[in-house]
């Protein structure tokens, strides 16, 4: 009896090899998964961010000055901020015409609105937008979209849609690169 008590008050702990063992799977399963995990939230971000960026364009075009050729000269990103400052996907930093517009599509992507066609036209540019977003960002945009220009970091300019090229989500996906490296422009008129 006071053997069997005795080994009652005996408690069995795991031994250092098996928790640097169980550590090293963790660690080596949290390695292989981030990336992936990554991608999935960037991924999964893109129709909200098409969403509301589809109805900015939308908004501005109805509220465009009627009657005159250049109804888009005077704006800029601050007309994107105030729209972006209650939304679930864009973050704004700053205020007024210093507003930035930070899009969460790739790591320290920004969103700039500026005037084309000295002012026929606007212009929508999204910075640092990671290839998970890619060819789902262009299709959602290509509907509001009359030009989308795509430049992949380290390559030139690409026209992906215009009046001659007809848009294909294939086309956009090959010419994006791995990582945060894509620059977009859509141009609205």
């Amino acid at each position: 009896m006071i053997h069997a008590f005795c080994n009652a008050d005996r408690q069995r702990g795991f031994s250092l090899v098996e928790v640097s063992i169980v550590t090293a799977i963790v660690l080596l399963l949290a390695i292989i998964g981030i990336p992936a995990i990554g991608s999935y939230v960037v991924e999964n971000k893109v129709p909200k961010a098409g969403e509301e960026l589809a109805r900015f364009i939308l908004q501005t075009k109805v509220n465009a000055p009627n009657g005159t050729s250049l109804p888009y000269a005077a704006i800029e990103t601050a007309h994107f901020a105030s729209l972006a400052r209650d939304s679930s996907v864009f973050s704004v930093v700053g205020a007024d015409a210093a507003a930035r517009v930070l899009h969460g599509l790739g790591s320290e992507g920004e969103v700039t609105v500026q005037p084309a066609d000295s002012g026929a036209a606007f212009s929508i540019g999204l910075s640092r937008v990671h290839h998970a977003a890619c060819p789902s960002l262009a299709s959602i945009l290509q509907r509001v979209s009359d030009v989308i220009t795509l430049t992949p970091d380290g390559g030139g300019a690409v026209v992906v849609k215009d009046a001659t090229t007809s848009y294909s989500a294939l086309a956009v996906e090959t010419q994006c690169v791995r990582g945060d490296a894509n620059d977009f422009l859509f141009t609205v008129s």
